[in-house]
């Protein structure tokens, strides 16, 4: 098991979904948390003038997703999620894979790939 986080651009959130549904898609639902986020790399964000001065400002709006797959699903996942952010732009986002020790749902008491 993995869990997959993907900082992207908040504009390319249904391109990715739609990418994803295409690959994870488990009767018609997949698991995905969406939420915003700050931050900065190599994208530097708009100048704004605020009161005559321009103002560059330090963290850009993203978006982060946390999805969590069995093995078999990690670069189908990986790979919906590139083809879908990507823009070719300085900005597009980075995408982490992390191993995911146990998962528990909590409504029946599932572990592992199964709760998933």
């Amino acid at each position: 098991m993995k869990m997959i986080i993907a900082i992207i651009r908040p504009e390319r959130l249904e391109p990715v979904q739609i990418e994803l549904r295409k690959v994870l898609d488990e009767n018609d639902t997949y698991r995905l948390t969406v939420q915003p986020v700050h931050g900065h790399g190599a994208q530097r964000g708009e100048v704004e003038y605020i009161r005559g001065q321009a103002v560059r400002p330090r963290l850009i709006p993203k978006l982060q997703l946390t999805i969590a797959v069995n093995d078999a699903y990690v670069q189908p996942a990986v790979d919906a999620i590139i083809t879908g952010a990507r823009t070719g732009g300085v900005g597009d986002g980075k995408v982490f894979v992390l191993p995911l020790d146990d998962v528990i749902r909590i409504r029946t008491g599932d572990r592992g790939g199964a709760a998933i």
